[in-house]
């Protein structure tokens, strides 16, 4: 029972923190556009493998 006052705190805190991380990845946009990056690994592999051996 005693492990209930460490776990339920530490429990919380990391809650906390996972949802401080989603909320600052949200803000700074990293979530803006997310079919752009897809299309760009694509376009990036075409350029390298048109160009010069």
């Amino acid at each position: 029972m005693d492990i209930l006052y460490l776990l339920l705190p530490l429990s919380v805190v990391l809650v906390l923190l996972i949802l401080g991380v989603l909320g600052w990845s949200v803000y700074r946009g990293q979530f803006d556009n997310l079919d752009q990056e897809g299309v760009r690994i694509l376009d990036e592999d075409q350029e390298k493998s048109s160009g010069p051996p």
